[in-house]
């Protein structure tokens, strides 16, 4: 019986292509599959000259057919766009508006990357899929369950943004970079002279042109012919005071300092931020110290629930150094309280909680 082939994501980056043609050179059968997500000219006004350091551009669809062909694999383009428009682009803009931080690349992940991406990997035939992400997926021998832990190389670790895999996902995922660093996939790439072995990375979010986030909800609320309405408000101190006048909520998030359009004496950063009153709350850098937060929407991944206050490392943001934690179960399954054992700063409402236990992901969720 002919091996099912295994579809690789390929972005036209170094690490997607390493891992087709390393599983093509192990002797594979691999299909290279490319997610058209977004149209870059889609919005004229945000168009930036010399933007650099985003992902799923023309470009990158280039270097990716470039690739497949070097390496002899089928390859194909799909287009994503109306499912990512759906399940990212408008909860991106209504999160924001709604006063919270959102992460466009969990919700790519948990809908587009690993949800319709394995429904297209059904569709050429493929048993599993695999990416260039770096982590690992064990077994535990005695559960069976599938297990999600961190990558061998720590600063490229991605986990944070996968938390919401299911098993049955993780079950048909290879992430053949887990156990190497970054600086030995480069040295792969070059040994195996891929076309895309000196590319630099991608850092920005792909639909936001330089990372100006009200730049772009302004733009795609103008072409779908929503008013931005009841956008001004005031900046306001924990004590009252009023400081001055701002454009709306979604040009600030929990813990920004610069670019509050105010000018005092003293370093202020975002405390928190009021959309139905459109107040935005400054104050100084203890005043964004937490000592817990509820996570809702939780999804646990390599352990089956939670049953007891249990003891655990959890990671507020990605670049977050994980902070010593107990969690508490709920009368909500699905929700989650945590208490930091030390106060923890900026918990921003929106953004992802994820629990481990060493290099174990027990899960995540969202912050409220």
């Amino acid at each position: 019986m002919t091996e099912a082939p295994i579809a690789v994501a390929m972005s036209g980056g170094v690490d997607s292509s390493t891992v087709a043609s390393m599983l093509a050179r192990s002797g594979h059968a691999v299909v290279g599959l490319t997610m058209q997500l977004w149209n870059q000219r889609r919005l004229p006004d945000l168009a930036v000259e010399g933007a650099t350091g985003r992902c799923c551009s023309l470009d990158d669809v280039y270097d990716a057919r470039r690739v497949a062909e070097q390496i002899g694999i089928p390859y194909y383009v799909v287009n994503f766009e109306r499912q990512f428009e759906e399940h990212v682009i408008a909860p991106f803009v209504s999160e924001y508006l709604a006063g919270r931080t959102p992460i466009p690349c969990t919700l790519c992940n948990n809908f587009i990357k690993f949800d319709q991406f394995l429904e297209m990997a059904d569709s050429v035939g493929a048993g599993q899929i695999a990416t260039g992400h770096y982590a690992r997926i064990t077994r535990d021998a005695v559960t069976g369950r599938h297990q999600l832990r961190k990558s061998v190389d720590e600063s490229k670790d991605q986990t944070y943004f996968l938390f919401g895999l299911t098993q049955a996902q993780l079950a048909r995922s290879l992430f053949p970079l887990g156990e190497m660093r970054k600086s030995e996939v480069r040295s792969l790439a070059r040994e195996m002279q891929l076309a895309v072995a000196e590319k630099g990375e991608s850092f920005e979010i792909c639909f936001v042109p330089n990372g100006d986030y009200a730049a772009f909800m302004s733009a795609y609320l103008r072409e779908k012919g929503v008013a931005e309405t009841h956008t001004r408000g005031e900046i306001v101190t924990t004590d009252g005071r009023t400081l001055g006048e701002h454009a709306g909520v979604h040009h600030f998030t929990v813990g920004q300092r610069k670019g509050l359009g105010i000018a005092t004496g003293e370093p202020l950063y975002v405390i928190s931020t009021d959309p139905l009153s459109q107040r935005v709350t400054v104050g100084g850098s203890d005043e964004l110290l937490r000592a817990g937060l509820s996570a809702r929407q939780v999804n646990w991944v390599s352990i089956a629930g939670l049953q007891m206050a249990t003891r655990a490392a959890v990671k507020i943001r990605n670049r977050h150094p994980a902070a010593a934690a107990t969690l508490y179960p709920t009368a909500e399954a699905s929700s989650v309280e945590v208490r930091f054992d030390e106060p923890q700063r900026a918990v921003t409402p929106g953004q992802a909680a994820v629990f481990y236990d060493g290099d174990l992901v027990l899960g995540g969720g969202w912050i409220e």
